[in-house]
């Protein structure tokens, strides 16, 4: 990954954010700064935590036959999202876990959307 995608990646999450706390789904963004850094602190969170989280979920993957895959993946999305949430004072879960399940998978479809777009 280039620097141009990762600046890309990091604007377009960074607006997704933006977006999703204008939804009622109970994740709150204070402003726009504050999206630009939960961002980066998403991304950084990520990329730290998903690999220990995909060790840990490998044998319930592996003793569902990759059946449960995708849930999962996107169970690790969630506790990124709370854990990004957590560390960024201005970046809230109002509803807490609840809030973080829907907050992922809003920032996930509109990501992806954003991405088929952009065609990164």
């Amino acid at each position: 990954m280039n620097i141009v995608t990762l600046l890309i990646v990091w604007v377009v999450t960074s607006i997704s954010l933006l977006i999703i706390s204008k939804l009622p789904l109970g994740v709150e963004v204070d402003s726009p700064q504050k999206a630009f850094f939960s961002a980066a602190v998403l991304g950084i969170v990520t990329a730290v935590v998903r690999p220990i989280l995909r060790l840990i979920f490998a044998v319930p993957d592996l003793l569902t036959f990759n059946l449960l895959s995708g849930i999962f993946t996107f169970m690790i999305a969630v506790v990124c999202f709370s854990i990004a949430a957590w560390l960024v004072e201005g970046f809230r879960l109002r509803f807490g876990i609840w809030s973080a399940v829907l907050g992922a998978f809003a920032l996930t479809i509109i990501n992806s959307l954003v991405y088929k777009l952009l065609g990164v």
